[in-house]
């Protein structure tokens, strides 16, 4: 498998390249400000990007869609609740089929109401829901700290412990992580009631 990450815009965001292999089909993740390094490494590469996956609607994370698409003729895809125009909307246990990748839609509302995880290949793209260290936060447009706690508590601490989290911004000591790393050593994920993670979101 060919993954590649980028870090690109002015806030620090990741962007991902994912095929099966160089010259074979693939999707780009959360296209950023500033794509043209994914542009060129998409030619280099000889991709064949079929999907651009977006974790959630912030402009931040869909701001090179119109590029990647006119360059490749990929399709977007974001979860039905998102407002992007999107080509694919996707919802909770979908999968999309890329070359010989599979890619598992997460739905996971909390940092927005339409974030998604896109599960592969034994890696995690967790957008804003969960950076390396920290989680993305809830006072922004469509952020509701009790859905973020289902998410994260229910849902994404529940994922194999040897996923590869792939975060949507360059916030942490590392660029990755696993999730069994992060339920060991992110303060954010240590087991709280739903009422001390509000408390908690607050301090």
């Amino acid at each position: 498998m060919l993954l590649e990450q980028y870090v690109i815009g002015p806030y620090q965001n990741f962007t991902y390249l994912v095929a099966e292999r160089e010259g074979g089909a693939g999707v780009v993740i959360d296209p950023s400000f500033g794509v043209t390094p994914v542009l060129e490494a998409i030619d280099a590469r000889s991709v064949k990007v079929r999907y651009i996956l977006n974790t959630h609607r912030h402009p931040d994370h869909i701001a090179g869609n119109e590029d990647v698409k006119a360059r490749t003729g990929a399709q977007v895809v974001a979860h039905v609740a998102a407002p992007i125009g999107q080509d694919v909307s996707v919802e909770d246990g979908a999968s999309l089929e890329v070359g010989g990748l599979r890619f598992q839609v997460v739905h996971t509302p909390g940092h927005t109401d339409d974030s998604v995880l896109y599960v592969f290949d034994g890696h995690v793209a967790t957008g804003d829901t969960l950076f390396v260290g920290e989680c993305g936060r809830t006072d922004l447009p469509g952020g509701d700290p009790s859905k973020l706690y289902d998410s994260l508590f229910q849902r994404l601490v529940r994922l194999d412990d040897g996923l590869v989290i792939l975060p949507g911004h360059d916030y942490g000591p590392t660029p990755t992580s696993t999730i069994g790393r992060e339920k060991r050593e992110n303060y954010v994920l240590q087991p709280r009631t739903r009422e001390a993670f509000l408390r908690f979101l607050k301090e």
